[in-house]
């Protein structure tokens, strides 16, 4: 199920996107970081596919909740890492850490901070669901100012990898075979579209 909503936290003014879609994909680590106030410790690790909205959703938080959001942990100087996961206990104020992988999967140096960081909860976002596909493919092309037509979105949906990626991709295609043919996106403009990426009836055929 997908719910495109505000979010409980409210948008903060300077993000450009209004709205963000709720799903089975993500809809647990929403509901974790809403009821942040109960976490065991003041610190959660949230890790999600590269443009999951992982980034988005945690300056949302910060902002929210008053805490602070740290994209990228596991790239990021461990001394001040272990400095911050302190901080948010000392202060009662929540430290949310994005990262592709789990901390069990990081190359921790600093003992101190490695039990800190597996001691803390774990959220993930997930792979998109075909219902949030198609709510991510009609917010895109919204935002580019085309239309989205159910039929369109109906036909694209289910021939494109089923990932963040792939509606990145079938957007970028959306755009700009209807930019090059300026016409509104229909399934004819989609099935071009597709096949800039690789994607025909042949071969969906086989998917």
């Amino acid at each position: 199920m997908t719910d495109q909503i505000a979010l409980p936290f409210q948008w903060p003014a300077e993000e450009d996107e209004r709205d963000f879609i709720i799903s089975d994909a993500n809809r647990i680590a929403v509901k974790h970081l809403e009821h942040w106030s109960l976490w065991p410790v003041m610190a959660t690790i949230l890790t999600g596919p590269r443009k999951s909205g992982r980034s988005l959703l945690g300056r949302i938080f910060a902002a929210k909740s008053g805490g602070r959001f740290v994209d990228n942990a596991d790239a990021q100087d461990e001394e001040k890492l272990f400095h911050a996961w302190n901080a948010a206990q000392a202060d009662r104020k929540p430290l949310l850490m994005a990262a592709d992988l789990p901390p069990a999967k990081w190359r921790i140096k600093l003992p101190d901070l490695k039990s800190r960081l597996l001691a803390s909860p774990h959220i993930a976002i997930e792979e998109p669901d075909m219902q949030l596909m198609a709510g991510l493919v009609e917010k895109l092309l919204n935002a580019r100012g085309l239309a989205a037509p159910a039929e369109v979105i109906r036909y694209v949906v289910p021939r494109i990898e089923r990932s963040y990626i792939g509606v990145g991709r079938i957007v970028d295609a959306l755009d700009e075979a209807a930019l090059a043919r300026r016409k509104a996106v229909s399934v004819k403009v989609a099935r071009e579209a597709l096949a800039t990426i690789g994607i025909t009836e042949d071969n969906y055929k086989l998917l």
